[in-house]
């Protein structure tokens, strides 16, 4: 069996940047109606999807980029745990019933990347490796 540790941090980033693109769709449909609106919902949109929206753009956007990646994964994460228990488990017991798999889904690999970190190409690797410069230059 070869080693594919190495390839780890960059297989952690594509899992990041795909699932960040992904939750940026949802956000686009609630606000662009783009690809599509979502089917069911009313426009204007109620308070709670809008502010499920922007938290949707934020931390999409942060969590693609690798920016502040830890604090969005959560944040994204306690998003989809709310959405799940309050849009999708009333409708039912089983996810696959209940339409709440994607849900579940975004929040177990948003706390996933909470823990884990963002991986390569990540722009909080460059901050921290110029964090790490500057206080290296200061203490000498």
């Amino acid at each position: 069996m070869p080693n594919t540790t190495k390839w780890t941090p960059h297989v952690l980033a594509i899992l990041r940047i795909v699932t960040a693109l992904l939750f940026l769709e949802h956000a686009t449909m609630k606000f662009f109606q783009f690809p599509a609106a979502i089917p069911g919902v009313p426009y204007p949109l109620p308070a709670i999807m809008l502010v499920a929206g922007a938290i949707e753009i934020v931390t999409g956007l942060l969590i693609t980029a690798g920016f502040y990646t830890r604090i969005a994964a959560f944040i994204a994460s306690g998003e989809m745990a709310a959405a799940y228990w309050m849009a999708h488990a009333p409708q039912g017991f089983w996810p696959a019933l209940n339409m709440g798999e994607a849900a579940i889904m975004f929040c177990f690999i948003f706390l996933y990347i909470a823990f884990a970190g963002p991986g390569s190409w990540a722009l909080d690797n460059v901050l921290r490796s110029s964090t790490r410069q500057v206080s290296l230059t200061e203490g000498a």
